[in-house]
């Protein structure tokens, strides 16, 4: 397993089409980023151009924890939805489905 951080969406998309088609499984996306949010990061992973690349599982991890946030994330693209402060058992379940 290899982790990859960046530091806002701009990035995150640039690290995606570097690596190879199938070098990431899963995608835990901070929404509250700069430059491109976690919505719009996921948006354009999802229409990218390469069968693989678009159906990347991304996981929202954000502050962000009431119903209409989870719903609004998925609503974007998102495979589902981690509220901060992080519960790493949470955290364990979640990865659990989707690796």
């Amino acid at each position: 397993m290899f982790i990859d951080r960046v530091k806002n969406g701009v990035e995150c998309i640039e690290q995606i089409e570097k690596q190879p088609t199938d070098y990431y499984s899963l995608i835990l996306m901070n929404i509250q980023m700069p430059i491109l949010d976690g919505y719009y990061t996921t948006q354009k992973i999802r229409r990218m151009n390469d069968p693989i690349r678009s159906h990347i599982s991304i996981i929202a991890m954000t502050a962000n924890a009431f119903a209409e946030d989870k719903k609004k994330a998925l609503e974007f693209g998102m495979n589902d939805h981690i509220a901060k402060p992080i519960d790493m058992n949470i955290v364990i379940q979640v990865l659990k489905k989707y690796i």
